[in-house]
């Protein structure tokens, strides 16, 4: 697997860690001159010193041949335009980091669904710990097989109710989170525009249940 990261942050060193340690072929790009550099002495993959936006750049990266590519830059903005680029390269997998919930609408209109918020996440955990809370993050549920899905209403789903849309075997409704509120499946809530479905599901039938609610991924 050939994977892309852009932006040498936390989250862009850590998963270029963590692709290395699976033996995957990763091509981090970072803009700052003196991080690239350090990271290059470090890291065992390419490291680009460029501006990871430039479709050059992501040409001199071979953005035609990966099979994912994440952008997790402090810019939102630049996410949002590296992953029309590369969806216009027709990579399979596009993931964005995303930080400010107006360019998530964006992004979800422009039809992106692999989308990750740090701050939101981790403001809402400390936020249950400060209410005397002890949550169970979601990492420590997805265990062997078994998949937690976050699906937005496509065009295909909205105004069906949940008992209305066929599911693959091995998969069920959770609920749905409408704004700031969350409807339990056993309500069969009708779905709304940007409404956002969670479903359980198995690694094997992920591209099943996209189709069930009408997302079309690419291989």
């Amino acid at each position: 697997m050939r994977v892309i990261v852009i932006g040498a942050g936390s989250l862009g060193i850590h998963l270029t860690k963590n692709m290395i340690e699976l033996g995957k072929e990763v091509i981090l790009i970072e803009k700052e001159e003196s991080i690239a550099k350090e990271l290059a002495e470090t890291l065992d993959c390419t490291i680009i010193n460029a501006e990871g936006t430039r479709p050059d750049i992501l040409e001199k990266a071979d953005i035609s041949n990966a099979d994912a590519i994440v952008a997790c830059t402090s810019n939102d903005q630049n996410n949002i335009l590296i992953g029309l680029i590369a969806r216009d390269a027709k990579v399979g997998k596009i993931i964005l980091k995303i930080d400010d919930k107006q360019f998530m609408d964006i992004a979800n209109k422009l039809g992106f669904y692999y989308m990750i918020n740090p701050s939101s996440i981790s403001s809402r955990y400390i936020a249950d710990v400060l209410r005397g809370i002890n949550t169970i993050e979601l990492s420590n549920l997805v265990r062997s097989n078994v998949r937690f899905m976050g699906v937005m209403a496509t065009d295909d789903v909205i105004d069906k109710k949940l008992s209305e849309i066929s599911l693959p075997e091995d998969s069920a409704f959770i609920g749905l989170y409408r704004k700031s509120d969350f409807i339990l499946a056993g309500k069969d809530p009708k779905l709304r525009e940007k409404d956002e479905v969670i479903i359980v599901t198995t690694a094997d039938q992920i591209k099943a249940v996209n189709e069930s609610m009408g997302r079309k991924i690419e291989e």
